[in-house]
């Protein structure tokens, strides 16, 4: 479990770094990489990062005991 929620937290990242970008130059790197925000690529791009966030929302919820036992062990 522990690989999945940081492939979540790069992924979030990604997205976060993306939205800086659009925020702050009105540029959005995805819909350049891939031709448009409009383009297959770039809604599955936006679609991983959504599922990636709300992946992310359950990390609030682990239990900070389990998380040690879980590294240190």
């Amino acid at each position: 479990m522990d690989i999945i929620n940081k492939i979540a937290l790069i992924i979030s990242i990604i997205g976060a770094v993306n939205w800086g970008s659009v925020g702050l130059f009105k540029f959005d790197i995805v819909a350049w990489i891939f031709g448009g925000q409009a383009s297959i690529g770039a809604r599955l791009i936006y679609v991983v990062v959504f599922a990636a966030g709300l992946w992310c929302i359950s990390l609030f919820f682990q239990k900070e005991h389990d998380y040690i036992t879980e590294h240190v062990q």
